[in-house]
C-alpha cells in the first residue's frame, strides 16, 4: 500500500539552482530533463510564468556510478 507523500520520509526537499532564464516563462505542467537528474514538470500551482520557477521531480535517474 502506497503511503500520502505527507507521510514518508523525504517527501519534500527544497533545492536552489541556477537555470536558464527562459524557463522562467514556461507554462505549469510542461515537463523538462534536467541533465544528470532526471525529469521534473513545472508545478501547477507555484510556477508562475515570468517569477521564480518552481520544478517538481517526475522521475529521478538511476545512480549506478561507482557501486
Amino acid at each position: 500500500m502506497l503511503q500520502p507523500a505527507a507521510q514518508t520520509s523525504n517527501s519534500l526537499k527544497v533545492v536552489t539552482a541556477i537555470v536558464e532564464p527562459s524557463l522562467a516563462s514556461t507554462a505549469p505542467g510542461q515537463q523538462f530533463q534536467f541533465e544528470r537528474h532526471g525529469y521534473f514538470v513545472a508545478d501547477r500551482v507555484d510556477h508562475v510564468q515570468g517569477a521564480k520557477p518552481v520544478f517538481n521531480l517526475a522521475v529521478g535517474l538511476k545512480d549506478s556510478w561507482a557501486k
